[in-house]
């Protein structure tokens, strides 16, 4: 029976391989609540193993919304998944239900919590800002932003590129700064609560290591041979995934796998690093350790006041 005193929202975010995913699992069976993914990666279909993306048996009957929406050669947009993933939560509290929001990528949840705007595009600009970030790299793009909009290059991460073209592109069509898009962090939409999982960066590190191994063992290799038959390598968001980059590039060099899994294993420990200081910000999060024998037990309380 539900602890919650009416249907609201339960956000549960923080880095990679601090267990959200089973704690949204859990809470929502006790709950009587569905899960509403916010993994940008996790919307494409087909992308399960190097996304760690529950099967079904570990879902455990929950239902889960915003999974395996997307094919790998379309390109995930924030303002889509505003669009689609507040539809869902609405519609679950309409029907009485709460909604438990899972996912590492910060921008996502807080694209459903927060007032966030999406200006227009220009395909001309935004492919000029994208070919300069092929030939010279994110920082070279992050140190541009930093110059012209010093807000909007300290909130976001100097390695995301897509980010990065995105706000210069929207400096160069609206001739105003892209931070004013930024939301003033408030309440949360929705009554929601914000719960964040940690553990110290050693334990995360080895956790992270633990994870790409059992991810190359359980056949990540033939996933991205499979989806590259899909159109993986015309993906602008799926081809750059952690891990299926890697594989892509060893398939092209040579196929030493046991590379790709080192440099898949290094930058996801970095990326981990980047996403602990974004939530960090967020004084909203109510942070847990993710290791805590009686995890679940003290989110509960925290909803119960």
């Amino acid at each position: 029976m539900s602890t919650v005193s009416e249907p609201r929202l339960i956000a549960i975010v923080g880095p990679t391989a601090t267990g959200k995913s089973d704690l949204a699992v859990e809470l929502a069976e006790e709950l009587g609540a569905e899960v509403v993914n916010a993994d940008a990666l996790q919307l494409y279909r087909g992308m399960d193993i190097g996304t760690a993306k529950l099967s079904p048996e570990e879902r455990r009957g929950i239902p889960h919304h915003l999974l395996d929406v997307l094919d790998v050669t379309e390109t995930a947009s924030v303002a889509a998944y505003q669009r689609h993933a507040r539809a869902v939560v609405e519609g679950l509290l309409a029907r009485g239900k709460p909604a438990v929001l899972v996912g590492g990528s910060g921008l996502y949840v807080q694209a459903v919590i927060d007032d966030l705007s999406f200006p227009g595009t220009d395909p001309r600009v935004r492919e000029r800002w994208e070919r300069e970030l092929h030939e010279r790299g994110p920082e070279h793009l992050h140190r541009r932003l930093g110059e012209l909009d010093p807000p909007a290059a300290e909130a976001i991460l100097p390695s995301n590129g897509r980010r990065l073209v995105r706000a210069l592109e929207v400096i160069e069509i609206t001739g105003r700064p892209f931070s004013a898009n930024l939301p003033v962090p408030g309440p949360p939409r929705y009554g929601g609560v914000l719960v964040g999982l940690d553990r110290p960066v050693s334990d995360l590190d080895d956790r992270v290591d633990l994870r790409v191994t059992r991810m190359f063992d359980a056949g990540l290799v033939d996933e991205v041979r499979r989806l590259e038959r899909q159109g993986l390598r015309r993906g602008r968001t799926a081809s750059r995934a952690l891990g299926y980059q890697q594989v892509l590039a060893e398939l092209d060099a040579g196929g030493d796998m046991a590379a790709a899994a080192a440099e898949t294993a290094k930058l996801t420990r970095r990326f981990v690093r980047r996403q602990r200081s974004w939530f960090r910000r967020d004084k909203r999060i109510h942070w847990f350790d993710a290791a805590a024998p009686a995890l679940a037990d003290d989110v509960r309380a925290l909803l119960r006041t």
